[in-house]
């Protein structure tokens, strides 16, 4: 029997390296990650809808860097940089909160995503706006698909969207897909995310798989050279 695995975890230490970097020394690494989770919660409820590629951790003696991507990185930073100074007071709050702090000052870095429609969780996002907007499933659905197509570093993209779709009584599951999405060839660049759009009767579930060509050990060499 084969399993369903997470694409993303799948490649790590082939084509991906891992999202929170850090050594955890005898005692600290629970607290750490403890850490890493409230961080990562708190940042997926406070800027929902604000375009977030990803959010990676880094952890050095001195610092504890948060690196944010985004589509839109003028809505986090804000004018003259006072709502990164306000999230990262925010984000000290929180780690105070459920009693995880650290020695290491907490640094806020925002890291522009130049193609938006290549990103999985950004996909997600805009097709969970559409839906919250009351727009048609299928339309959202062909409109994600093309925009993500458009893309010339695009091969293919799969979506999946579960739940009370249009509002029917029983929940269904409705696919699209354009393109190759080959998923068990490990070093296929495939970007994956799962996100919801919550709707008045229900949650609906998103699933978008893009797959961007393949990683070679040459590109890999040639991109920590660079």
């Amino acid at each position: 029997m084969s399993h369903t695995v997470h694409p993303y975890s799948h490649r790590i230490g082939i084509i991906r390296d891992w999202k929170s970097r850090w050594f955890g020394e005898k005692g600290s690494f629970q607290k750490f990650l403890r850490g890493d989770v409230v961080i990562r919660e708190y940042l997926k409820k406070r800027l929902r809808n604000m375009y977030i590629g990803g959010v990676e951790i880094e952890r050095s003696q001195k610092y504890l860097r948060v690196i944010i991507e985004t589509s839109r990185p003028g809505l986090i930073i804000g004018r003259s940089g006072e709502g990164a100074v306000k999230l990262k007071a925010d984000i000290e709050k929180q780690l105070a909160k459920q009693k995880v702090t650290t020695k290491q000052e907490l640094k806020i870095d925002v890291k522009e995503i130049r193609t938006p429609e290549a990103n999985s969780a950004i996909v997600g996002q805009m097709i969970s706006e559409g839906l919250e907007k009351r727009m048609p499933f299928r339309r959202v659905m062909k409109q994600a698909v093309e925009k993500v197509m458009a893309v010339r570093e695009v091969k293919g993209v799969r979506l999946e969207l579960s739940g009370r779709l249009g509002g029917a009584e029983i929940a269904r599951t409705e696919k699209m897909k354009k393109g190759r999405v080959p998923l068990q060839t490990l070093r296929a660049d495939i970007d994956y995310t799962h996100y919801e759009a919550r709707l008045t009767y229900g949650v609906i579930g998103i699933k978008v798989w893009i797959y961007k060509g393949d990683i070679f050990e040459k590109d890999t060499k040639n991109a920590q050279t660079k």
